[in-house]
């Protein structure tokens, strides 16, 4: 077996400011936007954790030019720093390992800050870190306590606001979950979603057992409405769960039976001479199962 290439030298390496070029132009207001002030309010507080990507100098001017980092770079220079410590790209790539980060979770981010927390860190300084407020910290310190265990696992890799786990903080953990399953089916994980879902909740399935005040714009018989139109729901998103599979199957059978009727060009001119409309629907429905796999397969 080969070994694998690095695509950076190991060691990082000590680069003044002034040797970094940037490889693309920034908007004007960048280092206005929230961020920037992210980022600027980190390296303030616990200084540069993750070094700048750069390809090798130049041998005649000595300049590198960055590949990822720039914003890391004018926070430096915000903040009075004369280097950085630089990752050495080993090819012409501008497609960098931090292209392949993905974001924290809200649930992260709140095991995070708990952790820095417990570690010694105050509220006040992990808030000037983050350039958030303090209120805003406890928020997210909080944002689990009342969210029932398999809630918490079904959101584990999602964003949400501490407004949205507020509404979902009224129900019992049943509810709890079935709440959360729909918003995930409709992807939509807002906190307006989830107090709509509070409103048509029915007072059995609250924690303290009364109904929630009607949401504005909302009257009494509209909300009667939503809860049995969300009982309705559910039931069928239950049934539609219980037999998806044994009905995708059925669906790429079909698929292919009708792949081979529509190839057989015998079959296919009998069904253009006799029944057109017929033809019309098997042909959409082969070409929308096709084009549904493509895209389920590039997604992949």
């Amino acid at each position: 077996m080969t070994g694998v290439t690095l695509g950076f030298i190991p060691e990082p390496l000590s680069v003044p400011l002034d040797c970094l070029l940037p490889s693309r132009r920034h908007p004007a207001n960048v280092c206005a936007t929230g961020k920037f002030k992210k980022i600027e309010s980190s390296i303030r507080e616990v200084g540069l954790i993750e070094p700048l990507s750069v390809m090798p100098a130049d041998k005649e001017v000595g300049q590198y030019v960055i590949l990822d980092g720039h914003l890391r770079v004018l926070a430096l220079k915000a903040i009075g720093q004369n280097d950085a410590e630089c990752l050495i790209a080993t090819d012409d790539e501008t497609y960098t390992y931090n292209n392949r980060r993905n974001g924290l979770s809200t649930i992260q981010e709140h095991y995070m800050i708990r952790r820095v927390i417990t570690r010694g860190a105050s509220p006040e300084r992990v808030a000037k870190a983050l350039a958030m407020d303090v209120a805003t910290i406890q928020r997210k310190l909080s944002i689990l306590d009342g969210l029932c265990k398999e809630a918490t696992e079904l959101l584990a890799n999602r964003q949400f606001s501490p407004e949205f786990a507020r509404a979902l903080k009224r129900m019992k953990p049943m509810r709890q979950v079935e709440c959360v399953e729909l918003m995930i089916a409709a992807n939509k994980l807002t906190p307006r979603y989830a107090e709509a879902l509070l409103v048509a909740t029915p007072a059995s399935g609250l924690i303290d057992g009364l109904k929630p005040k009607r949401m504005q714009g909302i009257s009494a018989q509209q909300a009667v409405r939503m809860e049995r139109e969300m009982s309705n729901l559910q039931t069928q998103y239950r049934l539609v769960e219980q037999t998806y599979g044994q009905d995708v199957l059925h669906l790429v059978l079909a698929k292919g039976y009708l792949d081979k009727v529509l190839k057989n060009k015998s079959a296919k001119q009998y069904l253009r001479q006799n029944h057109p409309d017929l033809l019309a629907e098997f042909e959409a429905l082969v070409a929308t199962i096709a084009l549904d796999r493509q895209q389920i397969v590039a997604a992949a």
